[in-house]
């Protein structure tokens, strides 16, 4: 009976021992798992530069009052005072834009839509052959753009996403008010005023603009 007891013990014990072991393996495993994680999806070391003819605008407008999406793009973008950083925010921070407004292309079939936009809405403001502006960055590294327009200048939070090492996006919301562009705004309602009436009959141009970005660099 007490060879028994002893035998029963000993399993006891030497099972507790195992579990101890393995528990250990498997908390010292899980902690190398974790920081090869962090590892992995931090951006890594190296110099960065804006490669200019890779960045993409573009923007979303609404009309009527069920906020129907109104999608374009600016074909063409110029970069000036751009520089290297060890990080693309870096590398962005102070970079100078100008945007062609006669480069603006909404993909409608009928060809109608971009000049209308041309002549109602930017050209009823001052000084639109082109839309200016500089990217910043905080200490903080919130990031923002001022864009001119209108003959005035305004800021644009923007949020940054990275898409891997190389590639990142950028989106904000323009409100035009804060260029004083409402009466741009009225001027492309009249222009579309039955395309941009509702279900409710209502006629209706927002004055809000959601802006996209994307920018590429190049990694030394």
């Amino acid at each position: 009976m007490k060879k028994l007891k002893f035998l029963a013990l000993s399993v006891i014990m030497i099972s507790a021992v195992s579990c101890k072991d393995t528990k250990k393996e498997t908390e010292e495993t899980t902690a190398e798992t974790e920081t090869t994680t962090t590892e992995n999806t931090a951006t890594s070391e190296g110099t960065y530069t804006v490669i200019n003819d890779s960045t993409k605008v573009s923007f979303t407008a609404y009309k009527t009052t069920d906020k129907v999406a109104v999608g374009g793009t600016f074909k063409e973008i110029k970069l000036s005072n751009t520089t290297e950083g060890k990080t693309p925010l870096e590398a962005l921070n102070g970079t100078k834009f100008s945007i062609p407004v006669s480069s603006l292309f909404t993909n409608e079939t009928t060809g109608t839509r971009d000049p209308k936009i041309l002549k109602f809405f930017f050209g009823a403001m001052k000084n639109t052959a082109n839309i200016d502006g500089e990217f910043k960055v905080a200490t903080d590294n919130t990031c923002s753009i001022d864009v001119v327009l209108n003959g005035k200048t305004a800021n644009i939070p923007m949020k940054y996403t990275a898409n891997g090492d190389t590639r990142a996006s950028f989106d904000g919301v323009m409100n035009l008010e804060n260029w004083d562009a409402l009466g741009a705004v009225a001027s492309i309602n009249k222009a579309c005023e039955a395309l941009h009436t509702g279900k409710d009959g209502i006629s209706k141009t927002w004055s809000e603009v959601a802006v996209h970005a994307d920018v590429a660099f190049n990694k030394k």
